[in-house]
Formats: structure tokens, C-alpha cells, sequence
């Protein structure tokens, strides 16, 4: 294998610019972050349209918060009706799988409040998709 280049090249001049902008460690956690979040977002509001409830708006705006936030401020874009003839049950499983994905990063990068956000709609997505089981009596 090669050995990699530890020093700048003796083609730059000193005290130039790079060509282009670097982020930060931080910074590319904090897009990776908000693109999950958003994707969960636009499946969120595709079963909100499907079947409407509670806590699914109150999901949908805790999403919509913390992208907006991870974005400085710029709101998500938001679906307004559900694809024809959707499956609720691939839908709650897509859900879950980027639910999953967000916490991995947001657990990455300490941060508290999308992770707990993520693990309570990975719960939620998963209970949707249980096999219902009829007690005994």
C-alpha cells in the first residue's frame, strides 16, 4: 500500500486558500441527522394521510422541530397527501428502518433529543407492524 501524504503539496503557495470548504465532523452528523429525520418526516405525514391520528401529527411536528433546528432554522418540506393505494404496513416498516438510521447518528453525535425522538418512533413504528395476537380468556 502507499503511503499517505502527511504534508502539504510544495505546489501551494503558503497561506492559500483551499479551493473549496471543508465541514466539520459535526457538521456532515448534523446533515446526515436531518436528511433521516426528513425522510422519516415524509413518511410520517404519507401514514398520517393514510390514517390519521394524534400521535402521529404530534410525531409529525417533533420531527418538523428537530429538522428545522438541525437545519438552522429552514423548515422541512412536508407531503400533503398519501401516494395511491399505499401499504400501511411497508410504510410503518420503511419508517421504522430510517427511524433506526437517525438514531444511529443522533447517538453518534450525543445528540439527546433526536435520539430519544427517533426511539420513540421506532417503538411506535414497530407496534404498528406487530402481528395482533387475541387474548385468552
Amino acid at each position: 500500500m502507499y503511503e499517505p501524504i502527511r504534508t502539504k503539496s510544495v505546489h501551494t503557495a503558503p497561506g492559500t486558500p483551499s479551493d473549496f470548504p471543508h465541514r466539520s465532523r459535526e457538521e456532515e452528523l448534523d446533515i446526515q441527522l436531518a436528511g433521516h429525520l426528513a425522510a422519516l418526516l415524509a413518511v410520517t405525514d404519507e401514514i398520517r394521510a393514510l390514517a390519521p391520528s394524534p400521535d402521529l401529527d404530534t410525531a409529525a411536528g417533533r420531527l418538523a422541530e428537530q429538522v428545522a433546528r438541525l437545519r438552522g432554522g429552514m423548515a422541512p418540506a412536508r407531503a400533503s397527501a398519501a401516494a395511491p393505494e399505499p401499504r400501511a404496513t411497508a410504510l410503518h416498516q420503511r419508517a421504522h428502518s430510517l427511524a433506526g438510521r437517525a438514531l444511529v447518528v443522533a447517538a453518534s453525535r450525543a445528540d439527546t433529543a433526536a435520539a430519544i425522538l427517533a426511539a420513540e418512533r421506532m417503538d411506535a413504528h414497530a407496534l404498528a407492524t406487530a402481528p395482533r395476537t387475541l387474548a385468552s380468556h
